[in-house]
């Protein structure tokens, strides 16, 4: 019998965010129209692709502790065929230092302050408490894994768990950062130059107040929620031409009410807009 999927309910249920992953560790996708990136999701799975669904469906963004996913037959199925757990550390802000080989555990044990270590099949995870931008290849043999990224889950680890160190900051600072840098505001204006060709009015402003009260009701992980309104909205609306300056002003004040500078709201919607291809 497989278990995995009881242990992925108990992960959520502490707040993890859990996600089946595939013997290559690829993630499945959350619905049926995602799975095998059906959809149209690009092959990085890293990044959320476009799809229909009302939440992403693909790499880190696949993570979920929403109860609406997890009870989902397409959930349990895609659990059915998991060889493992992934989870996303930035979701219940933690970062994983993944460390691949012996030298670099070495230069880890003579470099950061003890926390949470989980044992690898080539190395070690050292968990920490808190969220950074998440970097491939900090250093030889080194990743950091925390926003935006996933990691296998392995096991809960031996020791206490310490917050960021410095030292992980630093070697998160000194790499630049994979996405492109904030840009102004934009929609595609659309092809015919009319209204949305595939969704009413009153559908696209119900879409807008939900995703309003999406925001505002985030207890937790407000980046990650705001991330994931923004890209919802887009592949639902972005390519038509139907939103607005006055949706998308809508979306960054309930943002901002809750603590998102004005510049993260512009560099969310840049990124979900990069990440579906826009």
């Amino acid at each position: 019998m497989n278990s995995l999927p009881t242990i992925a309910l108990g992960l959520a249920e502490y707040g993890l965010p859990v996600l089946p992953l595939r013997a290559d560790k690829r993630p499945f996708g959350n619905c049926r129209a995602c799975d095998d990136l059906a959809c149209g999701g690009r092959p990085n799975m890293r990044v959320p692709g476009p799809c229909v669904c009302p939440w992403p469906c693909h790499g880190w963004a696949a993570a979920t502790t929403d109860h609406r996913i997890l009870a989902s037959p397409q959930w349990a199925a895609a659990w059915r065929r998991a060889r493992a757990i992934g989870y996303h550390p930035g979701g219940a802000r933690f970062t994983v230092v993944d460390l691949d080989d012996a030298d670099a555990v070495t230069w880890a044990r003579n470099t950061l302050p003890p926390t949470t270590t989980v044992t690898t099949t080539r190395g070690e995870h050292w968990i920490y408490s808190g969220t950074v931008r998440s970097v491939n290849g900090v250093r030889q043999g080194v990743d950091i894994k925390s926003a935006m990224s996933y990691a296998r889950w392995l096991g809960p680890g031996t020791g206490t768990t310490a917050a960021v160190p410095a030292a992980v900051q630093a070697l998160v600072e000194e790499k630049p950062a994979a996405r492109p840098a904030p840009r102004a505001v934009t929609v595609p204006a659309p092809a015919s130059g009319g209204t949305c060709p595939h969704r009413s009015p009153v559908y696209l402003e119900r879409g807008i107040a939900m995703a309003e009260q999406r925001i505002t009701e985030a207890q937790s992980g407000v980046h990650t929620a705001v991330y994931r309104t923004f890209l919802a909205v887009l592949s639902a609306h972005g390519r038509c031409g139907c939103l607005t300056e006055t949706h998308i002003g809508r979306l960054f004040t309930a943002a901002q009410a809750k603590g998102e500078s004005p510049r993260h709201c512009t560099t969310a919607w840049s990124n979900a807009s990069t990440a579906l291809g826009m």
